[in-house]
């Protein structure tokens, strides 16, 4: 007995539309509720110094499936933050923010994004694109950065990094004199 199967074909312009339509009424109608917040057009300001923060994030939506790290890192720099969302999955290629695309800034492990933070103590809609099923699937999240979670993140200072790649140097300049050295 021979069985048919149909795969099912990418998906057209005019269906993409439509799902994006609909997305944006599901959006509306979420917002009436004040489940989510229309986010503003540039990112709320938070009276913090530049520095590297740890912030508590609620992620709600999807399947349930996914999961995000917390608290996130949080970079402060002018007033603005961005924070540092890693995913559950490595399945994750692109976010969408306030109809911004963002690309993964790791290329190894589980998909980890920067993405700036709008709003503070109110969900915020996010999308996230994963490529774990058959095909990939845009999915609708909502991120809620608890403001009273913030806290100065430890091992932050700025020539941490100088004094690891210094050390690293000399290390392999003595290595290097001292093998010379035996010839």
């Amino acid at each position: 007995m021979t069985e048919i199967y149909t795969v099912a074909e990418a998906q057209t312009d005019a269906e993409k539309e439509q799902e994006k339509a609909a997305k944006k009424k599901l959006l509306r109608e979420m917002q009436k509720k004040e489940e989510v917040s229309e986010l503003p057009d540039q990112p709320e300001t938070i009276d913090m110094k530049d520095g590297i923060y740890t912030i508590e994030v609620e992620l709600e939506g999807g399947t349930g499936k996914a999961g995000i790290t917390s608290p996130a890192e949080m970079t402060v720099k002018d007033g603005t933050a961005c924070a540092r969302i890693q995913w559950s999955s490595r399945y994750y290629d692109y976010m969408i923010v306030n109809d911004e695309k963002y690309l993964p800034v790791n290329e190894e492990g589980n998909s980890v994004f920067e993405i700036p933070v709008y709003v503070y103590d109110r969900k915020m809609e996010v999308i996230a694109d994963t490529t774990a099923m058959s095909v990939p699937h845009e999915i609708t999240y909502a991120l809620t950065f608890k403001k009273e979670t913030i806290e100065k993140a430890e091992n932050t200072s700025p020539f941490s990094g100088i004094v690891v790649a210094a050390a690293a140097i000399a290390a392999a300049v003595f290595f290097v004199v001292r093998k010379k050295r035996r010839c």
